[in-house]
């Protein structure tokens, strides 16, 4: 549907408020393995969870927290070592090798592994459609209405949400390699590979910006790193899968933490809390509170929502309405009975309430109106239906309303809406002093309600 595009107009505040968020959630629940705690299964809901893992602090296991310590520091230090060889690689490799040592070799040392926490993981994964298997109580799934109606809000909010973190990824890695992606190209990759997937017990998957800019930083350059990737993972996956049950749940809780500590980026927000306006800000809390409290989908929305009512708020502000003279070159008073005025800015929903009410304080006993709108880049049905409504009310105190300098699209949008001009009543000219001459004549008294002044000989 060629929406890449549509990227830009979602709030870098929103963004970075629920990054910033799952990257809390993230490095939070990393302290149960990281620590050892003996937590069987956690509540729903982060707060809960973390309140949990608070209260059962206390029972952190020291062969856990020995060998999350070693991987977190090798994740830190390594890079200062050498960058040819990832650190995320070299620090497993070492978690699981202390590990096995300390197990070996220190009598009663242990800690919690891929391999004992999840039975299935020292074998190769199996393939299958997801549909044909048992459900979470042994039910069988049955593709009808209600199942669309049940999933298609989740499935179009998960397409939504990979969609904006998968070419916010494309943006930093533009940003860092100087480069320009496209992003409808981007959605069609990122929504076919998805799609694919499915038929294959997989799930929805998305560009991710630690990941993204970790990848760039090694050296990466193009799309091949990421075919290369895939490749890798496979293969563990396939081949290597028994190797994959050594590795300390306590090390991957550091890996884990540290991507959340690059995904929620706490230096970067401490900064936009600093330096951004406030309304900015409280986009930007809110999308954050939001996702740590409920989900990602309720603060995005709510971010979005607020960040788009922020903005018409700010838009309405800036819409000018003014006096002005009938001539800007000379600066001439109007004629008696006559008032000019300027608008400057959309005449929408948003800003369409306030001029109609300062057009009603400021008529008065006028006998004419002229708006020079040339400053109006369009209107929408709010500003029409308010337009009209001071044309009807004009109507009946029988004071003429002149619109100077209208905009092209501003009058197909008037032809649309069946204000077509009636001279003397309401009228269209192309430039202030044509209106300027019009309303003077209608101010003399040398027109009738209803007629426009005959063009002067020779005109």
């Amino acid at each position: 549907a060629r929406l890449g595009r549509l990227i830009q107009y979602i709030p870098f505040t929103v963004t970075q408020g629920f990054t910033s968020a799952i990257g809390v959630v993230i490095g939070v629940l990393q302290l149960k393995d990281f620590l050892g705690l003996p937590i069987a299964k956690l509540p729903e809901g982060f707060l809960a969870q973390a309140a949990t893992i608070g209260a059962r602090i206390g029972e952190a296991r020291v062969e856990d927290f020995s060998i999350g310590l070693a991987t977190f520091v090798t994740l830190v230090f390594w890079p200062r070592v050498t960058k040819r060889v990832p650190a995320p690689l070299v620090a497993l490799v070492l978690g699981a090798a202390l590990a096995e040592a300390a197990r070996r070799w220190a009598p009663g040392f242990s800690v919690a592994t891929v391999g004992s926490r999840f039975a299935n993981a020292v074998s190769p994964p199996s393939f299958a459609l997801p549909w044909t298997l048992p459900g979470a109580h042994g039910e069988t799934f049955a593709f009808d209405f209600d199942a669309v109606r049940r999933l298609l809000p989740s499935a179009f909010a998960i397409a939504l949400l990979v969609s904006i973190e998968s070419l916010l990824s494309a943006v930093v890695a533009d940003a860092l390699m100087g480069t320009n992606h496209d992003p409808d190209a981007e959605l069609m990759a990122q929504g076919t590979g998805n799609f694919a997937a499915a038929f294959f017990g997989g799930f929805g998957a998305t560009g991710a910006l630690a990941r993204t800019a970790t990848n760039v930083r090694a050296g990466a350059r193009s799309p091949v790193s990421a075919v290369v990737h895939a490749a890798v993972l496979l293969a563990v996956s396939a081949w290597a899968a028994p190797w994959i049950a050594y590795l300390p749940m306590a090390s991957l809780a550091a890996l884990l933490m540290m991507t959340a500590w690059n995904l929620a980026d706490v230096r970067y927000f401490a900064r936009l809390l600093r330096q951004s306006p406030s309304h900015d800000v409280v986009v930007l809390m809110t999308c954050f509170v939001l996702t740590l409290v409920f989900d990602m989908e309720v603060g995005v929305t709510a971010g979005v929502t607020l960040a788009s009512l922020l903005f018409m708020r700010r838009m309405s502000e800036s819409v000018g309405f003014r006096t002005a003279a009938p001539s800007p070159a000379s600066q001439e008073a109007p004629p008696p009975g006559v008032v000019f005025y300027e608008v400057a800015g959309p005449f929408f929903f948003g800003a369409a309430a306030k001029l109609v009410s300062r057009l009603k304080d400021v008529l008065g006993s006028a006998r004419c109106l002229v708006l020079d709108v040339g400053a109006v880049p369009f209107i929408d049905a709010t500003g029409l239906v308010n337009l009209r409504s001071v044309v009807d009310r004009l109507r009946v105190r029988r004071t003429p309303i002149l619109l100077a300098r209208v905009q092209p699209e501003v009058a197909r949008a008037l032809r649309r809406a069946g204000l077509e001009p009636e001279p003397g009543v309401f009228e269209l000219h192309d430039d202030p002093q044509s209106a300027a001459a019009s309303a003077r004549a209608i101010a003399a008294g040398d027109v009738p309600w209803g007629r426009t002044p005959a063009p002067p000989r020779g005109a």
